[in-house]
């Protein structure tokens, strides 16, 4: 693990820690919980519980650029988006739905919407492949995705209550 600077009389945190200590990540980590209907992940650490959304740049190689999306794949995209949502919820109090559509090749859209106003739109592809370097780049894009619908929220505030 890397270590972040550090300044006199502050303990050293990891990225890791750092990371798993986000909003967004922590309501990932919630989901993924609550989905173990069997407790058979009970014992697990919050990054054991997020490994499976770590794909190193070494193990994408490895992925063939064309397949089709797993279960397991789905599972993670899908619970990726519903934090998504449900950070939006958290931060603006509107209820934000993720639509996802995606083919049995990997191919489609994902929207996460609020009333009449779309505050999320991206095309995807190769989604057999999803994933993300460190739970660092994980804390950010998913940051970075709920900032962004915040921001499109508070432009368009009529539209979103609509």
């Amino acid at each position: 693990m890397k270590k972040m600077s550090v300044t006199a009389g502050t303990p050293v945190v990891s990225e890791d820690e750092a990371a798993l200590a986000t909003p967004f990540v922590k309501c990932l980590v919630r989901l993924v919980r609550a989905q173990d209907t069997y407790g058979s992940q009970d014992r697990a650490s919050d990054a054991e519980l997020l490994a499976h959304f770590i794909i190193t740049e070494e193990q994408r190689r490895k992925i063939p650029i064309i397949g089709d999306p797993g279960p397991d794949v789905m599972f993670r995209f899908n619970i990726f988006y519903t934090a998504a949502a449900l950070s939006i919820e958290a931060r603006t109090g509107l209820v934000a739905s993720p639509i996802t559509m995606v083919s049995h090749e990997g191919f489609g859209r994902v929207l996460l919407t609020t009333g009449r106003l779309v505050v999320f739109s991206k095309t995807v592809r190769d989604v057999h492949r999803f994933g993300f370097a460190t739970l660092r780049k994980l804390a950010e894009a998913g940051a970075k995705l709920v900032d962004g619908a915040i921001a499109a929220i508070e432009a368009y505030p009529e539209v979103a209550r609509a």
